[in-house]
């Protein structure tokens, strides 16, 4: 019997269909494209845009890996080319897609990919609390942190905070905004200055948005007061941290609020007027979370491409050659966790790896927080 005809159970079949279902009812922006349930600011692409490492080796000696992931090339490019020099026996193929064409494209062909990397965190975890994940028995696995991994079967891999960008004007003539309360003061304060030159998130276009909301209205008792004062002053909703930095670089807006700090730190980088702020109070941390899936056509260099992501190699990287911050616990120094958590202490709170995030797949949850959105950001404006 084909394994291929009971690749997914009953009830990931429904739940599938329901996310899918719920997804496409929202366009997806571009340049950058989220998926509505979460995803973190990944740049759209063409399904066809991949990475290809051939191997000189033939017969028994040859190995093959192929990866699924959120994840853009410029960014994935060092982590393989330093795998397959490594691992030169192995012919890895790299595609890059967006959370919802990763995710619907598993639920289609389960034994097509070895490896799945997304920052889709509520998806992933599914997918592993449903059985869809082979454990990772290694030492590196056995060492990972405990908040960065369920069981053994999905490990979180990056590190990146949430942020703040402010125009170095607005700090020069209201002084600086070092946290949530700062922003919540300089926009009761100055409604009318900024009014319109505010930008973050639409919770109900953006995934992303939705989940930082989320997360905020648990964290912070003064988060509906900062939605009230956005809302005061006419923020503008956008579905994308991508089009937040564009309206921020042309001078559109002088704040933007909830960017994915790993894109703002490589689009801001020959803008030095743009300030970008790890708020002092709290700091959300998102991750990308990775899977070796349960039908995974090669099962062997799968596990050794995770325990590489997972490893000391691979995560020095992540950190020396992209934006994107290294989790493992011996490293320190720039673009580390560690170094972040020196810097920031208990403001930084990583969404929780849990059964937490199926709290974001849930309709009537959704609907009840849009709900209360929507009231809050138009309780003050002006009609």
């Amino acid at each position: 019997m084909s394994p291929r005809r009971h690749s997914l159970t009953p009830s990931l079949r429904r739940a599938g269909r329901r996310l899918l279902a719920w997804l496409l009812a929202f366009p997806l922006a571009l340049p950058f494209t989220f998926s509505l349930t979460l995803s973190l600011a990944i740049p759209a692409v063409h399904a066809a845009e991949s990475l290809r490492y051939p191997t000189t080796f033939d017969g028994d000696a040859a190995a093959a890996l192929v990866i699924h992931g959120a994840l853009d090339l410029p960014q994935v490019r060092p982590l393989l080319d330093a795998f397959h020099r490594d691992h030169p026996d192995v012919a890895l193929h790299y595609r890059n897609l967006t959370t919802l064409a990763l995710h619907e494209r598993f639920l289609k062909a389960p034994a097509e990919a070895d490896v799945l990397i997304s920052s889709a965190m509520p998806w992933q975890y599914r997918l592993a609390n449903d059985g869809q994940a082979q454990p990772l028995d290694t030492p590196a696995a056995r060492r990972w942190p405990a908040w960065a991994r369920w069981r053994s079967e999905l490990f979180a891999v990056t590190f990146e905070p949430i942020v703040m960008v402010v125009n170095e004007a607005i700090i020069e003539r209201f002084g600086e905004v070092r946290s949530h309360a700062d922003l919540l003061a300089l926009l009761e304060r100055q409604s009318e200055s900024l009014r319109g030159r505010v930008v973050t998130y639409d919770p109900a276009i953006s995934g992303a948005g939705y989940t930082y909301a989320i997360e905020e209205s648990r964290l912070s008792p003064r988060y509906w007061e900062l939605v009230a004062a956005l809302g005061e002053a006419e923020a503008a909703l956008v579905g994308t941290t991508g089009e937040m930095l564009e309206g921020l670089i042309e001078g559109r807006y002088l704040v933007g609020y909830n960017l994915l700090g790993s894109y703002a730190r490589e689009r801001l980088a020959n803008h030095p007027r743009l300030k970008i702020v790890v708020p002092e109070d709290y700091a959300l941390v998102t991750q990308r979370l990775a899977l070796v899936p349960r039908l995974a056509p090669h099962p062997e260099t799968a596990r050794r491409f995770l325990d590489y992501l997972i490893g000391e190699r691979g995560q020095e990287v992540l950190a020396r050659e992209t934006p994107l911050g290294a989790i493992h616990p011996s490293l320190e120094g720039p673009g580390t966790a560690a170094s972040l958590r020196r810097q920031r202490g208990d403001a930084l709170r990583p969404i929780t790896l849990g059964p937490g995030l199926l709290a974001t797949l849930d309709d009537l949850k959704r609907e009840a927080l849009l709900t209360r959105w929507r009231r809050e950001f138009m309780r003050r404006r002006r009609h």
